[in-house]
């Protein structure tokens, strides 16, 4: 589980303009923390088939995000790809 301290520093880092807290790119960034929390405690658990349901629900909905922001503006999309390390 993310602490707020956790979300308020990805948030920082990754908005658009000073209140921003809901743009896509912050939306990602806040998935991708949780996926990779959820990985690695699937790696320990590995029959925990509930919590396996919810990390494919997160990158479903981290997919939708990406592909609207890169049919939205492409450079964004690069741009945030680049500086979360998503694609290998």
């Amino acid at each position: 589980m993310m602490q707020k301290d956790q979300k308020t520093s990805i948030i920082e880092a990754n908005r658009t303009h000073a209140t921003d807290t809901g743009s896509p790119e912050v939306q990602v960034a806040i998935l991708t923390e949780r996926i990779n929390q959820l990985t690695e405690h699937l790696k320990v658990h590995i029959h925990d088939n509930h919590s396996r349901r919810g990390l494919y629900k997160m990158i479903g909905k981290r997919r939708s995000l990406l592909d609207y922001l890169a049919k939205k503006d492409i450079e964004r999309y690069r741009a945030l790809i680049a500086k979360l390390g998503i694609r290998k």
